[in-house]
């Protein structure tokens, strides 16, 4: 693939130039398809939503990320009650990948429901598709007060001029410790700052408690997340634009201290499972996980938790956003639509935010609602909360070769878990994961420039 013309613009520069020159900067500057004519993302027609009744009922999908089922049963029941239509929670997956192949699958029946999880590496597929509605006119005509998200976690779903979807259970990864085995190591009470560090305290860890000293996880929608960390920290990145950039020394040399903490050092073991489990069961002295596991560890673990942000590499800290947002299915009726809208708006407004937030971990993605009584009690409480919200000021955008290009991501955890479960080449992995990557953007990302 060839390098982008705009390279060196950042995202907001990208939507702001979209904005000045309109349809004719599509996906090669602003990362998604011309709304409309060029590609085959939906439109958002000039509909009249002031003349639309809403749908007395409507489905929602989720996972219910963070094992949030009661708390989404719970927001379920007072919008019920205040709106008078009723909202049908459906389990359609474990994780986010289960129910974006379900949705996938739906797709052109009458099986669509009318809210939909969007995670990070699914809802561009979902727009690409034409399948999700652009929301702003929606946004604008129930008084969403977008204004009041956080920027960040907002416009992460803001391509050309219109947003795709809603944030909602917005993570990044954290680092967690076992402060029982930290203080009988005789190390202070914190994440480690650097890579380099965790390494000098690795044997410490080790010999103090009895544990492998880091649990790593592994799967898609995860593995070449928390990746991103060493591999930015290094220097590297998965793509530039949409040309990957695996083969960069800096790239090679992040899979190589994979490699190197899991075969040489021995200081990090991949978990068979769930690494978040293994951590909270005593197995690890540390690992990397959700913020949305938070609450679960809290509860379940019989020591205390440290949280930290993630350690540093030679050219600083990295950490990227994540998570899912909410997407409204283009194929639904209007009436449909907006009903699913008014709830997406009471899901998300700052006192239901916030109430997601202090009981599972995830980010509140209004501003008034991280300022707000609630969260301010559970930070005094329960400082943990706090970490992730601290560390998201120093978080990026993600590599569009991972989020962007269809099967970017299993393409690259593929590569990763050859890396740090058979050893294998990391130059090797790298290549076939690109050559992959690449054969897939020109399949189905670049026909719609």
């Amino acid at each position: 693939m060839s390098a982008s013309p705009f390279a060196n613009l950042n995202r907001r520069q990208l939507l702001q130039l979209a904005a000045l020159v309109g349809g004719s900067v599509t996906l090669a500057a602003c990362g998604g398809p011309a709304v409309g004519e060029a590609g085959g993302a939906a439109t958002e027609n000039a509909t009249d939503w002031t003349a639309i009744t809403p749908a007395k009922e409507i489905t929602w999908w989720s996972n219910h990320p963070g094992a949030s089922k009661d708390i989404e049963s719970e927001i379920i029941k007072r919008f019920t009650a205040e709106s008078g239509i009723k909202v049908n929670l459906v389990t359609a997956g474990a994780n986010y990948d289960e129910v974006a192949q379900k949705f996938q699958a739906a797709s052109g029946s009458s099986n669509l429901p009318d809210l939909v999880i969007a995670s990070d590496v699914w809802w561009f597929r979902y727009m690409i598709n034409g399948q999700i509605l652009p929301l702003d006119q929606l946004a604008k005509h129930l008084d969403f007060g977008t204004d009041d998200f956080n920027t960040t976690l907002y416009n992460d779903y803001a391509f050309t001029d219109s947003h795709w979807a809603i944030p909602y259970a917005r993570s990044t990864p954290l680092f967690y410790y076992n402060k029982s085995v930290w203080e009988k190591a005789g190390l202070p009470d914190r994440a480690p700052k650097t890579w380099t560090e965790f390494d000098e305290w690795a044997p410490k860890i080790q010999s103090a408690g009895g544990v492998m000293p880091l649990g790593l996880g592994k799967g898609t929608s995860w593995t070449a997340w928390w990746f991103c960390n060493m591999l930015w920290g290094a220097g590297g990145a998965y793509s530039k634009d949409w040309t990957m950039t695996l083969d960069t020394p800096e790239a090679l040399e992040a899979a190589k201290y994979l490699q190197t903490i899991v075969y040489e050092n021995k200081s990090a073991a991949v978990t068979a499972k769930d690494q978040v489990a293994d951590f909270g069961a005593g197995l690890t002295g540390c690992t990397i996980g959700s913020t949305g596991s938070l609450s679960g560890l809290l509860e379940a673990s019989k020591f205390e938790v440290g949280t930290g942000f993630l350690p540093e590499g030679a050219q600083g800290a990295a950490c990227p956003t994540g998570g899912t947002g909410l997407a409204i299915p283009a194929g639904k009726t209007p009436e449909q639509q907006l009903a699913a809208a008014m709830f997406l708006k009471f899901l998300t407004n700052a006192e239901n935010t916030a109430y997601f937030s202090s009981n599972t971990g995830y980010m509140p993605v209004r501003t008034s609602a991280l300022e707000g009584e609630t969260m301010q009690s559970v930070y005094a409480k329960t400082p943990q909360f706090r970490t992730a919200v601290d560390q998201l000021a120093g978080t990026r955008v993600q590599d569009w070769g991972r989020v962007f290009v269809p099967n970017g991501d299993k393409d690259l955890t593929t590569a990763l878990e050859k890396i740090m479960l058979q050893k294998g080449d990391p130059a090797e992995a790298f290549a076939t994961a690109a050559s992959s990557i690449t054969k897939s953007y020109e399949e189905n990302v670049k026909p719609y420039l």
